[in-house]
């Protein structure tokens, strides 16, 4: 029926953009807007053990997202908060969190930790 009365085919889900409430930035993008003087909340969402092997120095708070209901309360608000992990599954998980809980200057550091190694400062270590 949906065929014949609106005269094209029902988008199927694959068809259907993807939209998140979350922006998203690449390291490089990120490293010139630091470099500009842009300072938002950076929070890492690995585990301790991993940012004992290597972190972005510019780190505010580490916290894994599987608990960052511990610290929901203490995010600020009024300001962007910049989402990072050692790839991007985590972070770009504990920023759909964060939106879902009201947060609404949320970005994902896409390719983390990893990312950054690569592409801004290669003497850091890689696990």
């Amino acid at each position: 029926d949906y065929d014949q009365f609106c005269g094209v085919p029902r988008p199927t889900t694959l068809d259907a953009p993807v939209e998140v409430a979350w922006a998203r930035v690449d390291v490089a993008t990120f490293k010139r807007r630091w470099d500009e003087g842009w300072r938002p909340f950076v929070l890492d969402v690995r585990q301790p053990h991993e940012a004992a092997i290597v972190s972005l120095p510019m780190v505010d708070q580490l916290q894994p997202h599987d608990d960052l209901a511990a610290i929901v309360d203490t995010l600020p608000r009024d300001r962007d908060i910049v989402v990072a992990c050692k790839s991007g599954v985590r972070s770009a998980k504990a920023a759909k969190w964060l939106t879902e809980r009201g947060f609404k200057r949320v970005t994902d550091l896409e390719g983390g930790v990893v990312a950054w190694a690569e592409q801004i400062d290669p003497s850091l270590p890689r696990y």
